[in-house]
């Protein structure tokens, strides 16, 4: 093995385990509300466009704030400006558990948005300080896949919370809130201390792993800027940049989608109780888990995005299509079809989020893949609407499906309709 090699390797297991654990957080924080909402709804006397609507307001804080959060990221440093936005969002997490009308829960809502934009697109463009081109959809996918493991705990960990339920006068959905918004206060604390912003900074890095990193990333840079050599007006205007953008626009639809409502879904075709749901529901997520590493190692090995991308985007959206067909009985299928959906969702992201940084850099990259996130993210408000609104007007889940489905076929073609990329340059290696 060579240096560079052993560099990359070094540099992962140092940034990507503790960045995947705190956005396991970071999603619990912002899902946790499907789980809640077993009790939760009937508790505050919700519907389900009121809790449709909830669930997709956090996305209109977010996107308005999502690029001047990474902008100020590339200003203060990834070390600051991400654990202050850790702190903020656990907080405001906790608060949730006060929510007792409809205007706190969307206040809440909108507020823990604002409170978590930036956390993503600023960990892509950190990471993008740190990992080799042709080594980052794994390093993605392997950050990524902490959305899925989120959901693999989730579930559980909300039926084990659930049984505090009555302890010092609190519901067992407050106290979900409660226990999950406190480590990231802690985590968003330590990270200050944990992170560091640049290679030559590391200490944790000899001199001549430092001196290799610096190099290879200095080299992508200035390849890049020969190709491209866009300023942050001009990758904000970008065609390619704003292709991404309405294809994430297509995907996240889906992904909050079925997010936010998944353990609805299940109870409602299954008829189990609350607790089963909450533990049944982790095997989706599960299957994704597996599915996205697999996909974004072979997206590294093969150097190719586009396809990666597209062909999990369609076999999720024919998996909605029969298991909105299977619901009615035939429940096991139409489970399975879930852990399909769920699988081919969350198998897009590493071989996506691989796309923006082959050709932004600089202030260029901070701009254009927050705004790649923010109009993306206009999808998570629409998702888990659609699904309320239809949900509520036929009082079944399929037609909801339905739409999912489509923005997934969207999605698909979208990739493929992106320009081939250029082949990724081979890794620089040493000794």
């Amino acid at each position: 093995m060579g240096l560079g090699d052993g560099v990359v390797r070094k540099v992962g297991r140092r940034l990507v385990p503790y960045l995947f654990l705190c956005y396991i957080f970071n999603y619990l924080d912002r899902f946790n509300i499907s789980f809640a909402a077993l009790e939760m709804k009937a508790d505050l006397g919700f519907g389900d466009a009121v809790y449709g609507l909830g669930a997709g307001i956090f996305f209109i804080g977010y996107t308005f704030f999502e690029v001047p959060s990474n902008l100020l990221l590339k200003r203060f440093g990834a070390r600051v400006w991400i654990s202050r936005i850790m702190v903020t969002w656990g907080l405001v997490a906790c608060a949730m558990m006060l929510v007792k009308s409809v205007l706190g829960f969307y206040l809440l809502r909108f507020t823990l948005g604002v409170a978590e934009a930036g956390f993503l697109p600023g960990v892509i463009y950190y990471l993008t300080h740190w990992v080799p081109a042709p080594q980052r959809a794994r390093a993605f996918g392997l950050f990524l896949t902490s959305t899925a493991l989120a959901g693999v705990v989730g579930g559980p960990l909300y039926a084990g919370i659930a049984r505090l339920g009555g302890l010092a006068g609190l519901k067992g959905w407050q106290w979900l809130f409660v226990l999950e918004g406190v480590p990231s206060v802690l985590l968003g604390i330590f990270t200050f201390f944990y992170l560091t912003d640049r290679p030559r900074q590391a200490q944790w890095l000899t001199a001549g792993e430092r001196t290799w990193l610096e190099g290879a990333l200095e080299k992508e840079q200035r390849e890049k800027r020969k190709r491209q050599g866009l300023t942050l007006l001009e990758s904000l205007r970008h065609p390619r940049v704003w292709r991404l953008c309405f294809l994430y626009f297509a995907i996240v639809i889906s992904f909050y989608g079925v997010s936010f409502w998944l353990p609805q879904i299940i109870k409602n075709f299954s008829g189990l109780s609350t607790p089963l749901v909450s533990l049944v529901s982790a095997l989706p997520y599960l299957a994704a888990c597996v599915a996205m590493v697999w996909t974004a190692h072979h997206s590294d090995q093969a150097k190719e995005r586009r396809w990666h991308v597209a062909v999990p985007a369609f076999t999720a959206s024919l998996s909605l299509v029969l298991g909105a067909g299977f619901q009615e009985g035939y429940p096991w299928l139409a489970f399975l079809m879930l852990c399909v959906t769920a699988a081919g969702i969350w198998s897009t992201l590493g071989p996506f989020w691989s796309l923006p940084t082959l050709f932004l850099e600089g202030a260029g990259a901070a701009g254009g893949i927050a705004l790649i996130n923010s109009i993306g993210n206009i999808g998570g408000f629409v998702g888990p609407n659609i699904i309320g609104f239809v949900k509520e007007k036929t009082h079944h889940f399929e037609s909801g499906m339905l739409v999912l489905a489509f923005s997934l076929l969207v999605a698909g073609l979208l990739a493929l309709a992106l320009k081939q990329e250029r082949p990724e340059p081979k890794p620089t290696r040493r000794g």
